[in-house]
């Protein structure tokens, strides 16, 4: 059944800009999202733990009836989507931080990427610091405590200036042209980054990449959505639903959801 969802996951509420990428471009697709904010962040938890959330969250998804999950959280991919990809038997796509355009693409040969501890400590992103380090300095920085700031919904606050300010500025003192944005909910951050670096740098966002992924697998494999079908876009929390639900309906503004679901 072609007209089966897209499930989609994150610890939180990052993975909504992936899933934003994915309703524009696939606007026949019904999606199941599923935020496990009752555990986020991702970031901060040992492999074993990431393994066994990412697995509990999938398992849910596939008996939602999805045809394919897209892990919307870097920290997930980097650690757990192999385990995954052994476990089910639907396809998964993964989010990899966009080190290869960036590197590529940079003009001063100094690059950084803002991501959580868990995602720098990955084996992923490791081999591809290692592959493009021969012509660019990559700069890792980690920056858990941004995904509270998008999770509470402060974007655009004094405080979300102040720790993006500590973060960056001595990033610009380096010279550096593209920032990698590392993490799903680093994109909800754009206005904010750009107030402090104006037009300076270029912001590396992997979801549209993801979208197109996403789009190519479900047309390989027979599985796009009908023209005729009856589309639901649902969304599911571990934890409060609240917070999901006010970055849908107030912060992106998408107004045609079938239904929010969570423990509170």
């Amino acid at each position: 059944m072609t007209d089966r969802p897209i499930g989609i996951f994150d610890s939180g509420v990052g993975g909504l800009s992936v899933w934003q990428e994915i309703e524009r471009l696939l606007p026949n697709e019904s999606i199941v999202y599923y935020a496990d904010n009752a555990n986020c962040p991702y970031g901060e938890k040992t492999r074993e733990e990431v393994i066994r959330h990412s697995a509990k969250v999938a398992q849910f998804l596939v008996d939602k009836g999805c045809k394919i999950i897209v892990v919307a959280c870097n920290t997930a991919t980097s650690q757990a989507i192999d385990c995954l990809r052994e476990t089910f038997e639907i396809p998964f796509v993964g989010i990899i931080p966009a080190v290869k355009p960036a590197s590529i693409n940079s003009k001063t040969g100094v690059i950084a990427i803002l991501a959580t501890a868990g995602t720098l400590k990955s084996g992923k992103f490791n081999e591809a610091r290692q592959e493009f380090s021969g012509n660019t300095e990559i700069i890792p920085v980690e920056g858990g405590e941004l995904v509270d700031i998008v999770e509470k919904g402060l974007q655009g606050t004094k405080l979300s200036e102040k720790i993006l300010h500590k973060h960056i500025d001595p990033l610009m003192e380096r010279h550096i042209d593209h920032l990698v944005l590392g993490c799903t909910h680093f994109p909800f951050l754009i206005d904010d980054i750009k107030k402090i670096t104006g037009n300076r740098l270029v912001l590396d966002n992997p979801a549209p990449a993801i979208a197109k992924r996403t789009e190519f697998i479900l047309e390989n494999e027979g599985l796009m959505a009908s023209p005729l079908n009856e589309k639901q876009v649902v969304f599911f929390s571990s934890g409060d639903i609240g917070m999901l639900k006010n970055m849908v309906e107030n912060i992106i503004g998408f107004k045609s959801c079938t239904g929010f679901y969570g423990n509170s």
